[in-house]
């Protein structure tokens, strides 16, 4: 699992999430996806977190080579107002892959 901590400039909020919004349900259509999460903090509409749950690592690091990625990545680099972070998690609960998944979405590809 990984948290992308992400800083978007006021001005290019709209455009931001709208780039992210196909960028993540491209992504729900891999099959080593089973959760991608858009989120926008209450208070500061700047403040977006991805919510990203892999298979496993290959996965991972697969979802960095696909098409979409690399347009949305290129797309939105500009619209930061610093670069972005992420944390890797590991999960406890749920623990299996079948209750990370998306909804309506088979864990297994």
């Amino acid at each position: 699992m990984v948290h992308v901590d992400i800083s978007v400039l006021e001005a290019d909020v709209a455009d931001f999430l709208a780039a992210t919004a196909v960028n993540a349900a491209a992504s729900l259509a891999e099959a080593g996806v089973l959760r991608f999460d858009v989120v926008v903090d209450r208070s500061d509409p700047t403040h977006v977190v991805l919510v990203e749950v892999y298979r496993d690592q290959s996965a991972a690091a697969a979802h960095k080579q696909t098409g979409h990625y690399a347009v949305w990545r290129d797309t939105v680099a500009a619209m930061m107002a610093r670069p972005r972070s992420s944390v890797t998690f590991t999960p406890l609960a749920p623990s299996t892959a079948t209750g990370w998944s998306s909804s309506g979405r088979n864990p297994q590809g």
